[in-house]
């Protein structure tokens, strides 16, 4: 239901958008987020999208990835600047639904994921 795109492998101090697309509207969401895992390392929540308008980034990619949505496209996207190699991870994006009236912070689906690699 959810497919992400635009991985693959770039120097540092380079550039990559991912894209998540969803095969139809998702009913009774209320956020967006995108994850990643290092090999080695638990799964990090790297950016979130509310669908208040929310965002929010861990410290590491503040000011350098930019999280976005295209309603029309039902597209979640990560504009990821100045990659670092420590940026290189399987990133994923996960889709959050309303439980009643609040939003939790587990995502209810999640895509396969794709591979970012930055070399030094």
């Amino acid at each position: 239901q959810l497919a992400e795109s635009g991985g693959g492998s770039v120097q540092a101090g380079g550039s990559l958008k991912l894209s998540c697309r969803a095969s139809e509207y998702i009913y009774g969401y209320c956020g967006m987020d995108w994850y990643r895992q290092a090999p080695g390392k638990e799964r990090e929540l790297v950016s979130s999208l509310n669908t208040d308008g929310t965002i929010k980034y861990t410290d590491s990619v503040k000011g350098r990835f930019v999280i976005s949505r295209d309603e029309a496209e039902n597209t979640l996207y990560l504009q990821m600047n100045r990659l670092k190699a420590e940026d290189t991870a399987v990133y994923t994006c996960a889709v959050r639904l309303w439980d009643y009236e609040s939003c939790p912070s587990s995502p209810r689906y999640w895509g396969q994921g794709t591979q970012v690699t930055v070399s030094s």
